[in-house]
């Protein structure tokens, strides 16, 4: 109950924050975590309906069948009725969150971002706003948690996938404060 609290109250200080600085979004459906339920674009489009943000950059690597990902989430996210207008590609060959986030902080500097909601799965936020701030210490970084398929912060031990989620995502924590 206690941690259900601090998801909604986490949510709510996120939402709170990109109303007061209309903050700007990077929509991180394409990212290397995975997230083919589309859980991610759809929150990101969501934010820019309901006017906190104006506008969806869809980070998406390439090798999905010789597709980059974010070709296939922004049509995902207009069959669910959101415009194309909302999103733009940004295509990538990044294989991690770090070389990720070495593709895009350039492209939201370029466009001239300050403020930036970087969504992601609900398990993987702590370690991407540890690298996006580390990439761009200029840039105002903001986590927006999108729900996983089979990771929720209230009962992920109750699930063995949900468990080896949370211990990969501990893994890879440990090696980005490592260096590695």
């Amino acid at each position: 109950m206690r941690s259900r609290l601090r998801t909604v109250l986490a949510l709510g200080v996120i939402l709170l924050l990109a109303i007061v600085f209309r903050a700007r979004i990077l929509g991180a459906a394409g990212s290397l975590a995975g997230d083919g339920w589309g859980h991610r674009i759809l929150t990101a489009a969501q934010l820019e309906r309901d006017g906190y943000v104006p506008k969806v950059i869809v980070s998406g690597t390439d090798g999905v069948y010789g597709n980059y990902e974010c070709d296939l989430a922004i049509p995902f996210a207009v069959r669910h009725g959101y415009p194309e207008s909302y999103f733009m590609h940004l295509e990538h060959h990044a294989r991690s969150t770090l070389e990720e986030a070495r593709a895009v902080v350039p492209e939201l500097r370029r466009l001239g971002y300050k403020r930036v909601i970087v969504v992601t799965n609900n398990y993987h936020t702590r370690r991407s706003r540890q690298i996006f701030q580390r990439m761009a210490p200029d840039l105002t970084i903001l986590m927006g948690a999108a729900p996983d398929e089979f990771f929720t912060v209230d009962g992920w031990w109750r699930q063995r996938e949900a468990q080896k989620t949370l211990l990969t995502e501990y893994e890879k924590l440990i090696a980005n404060w490592l260096g590695i």
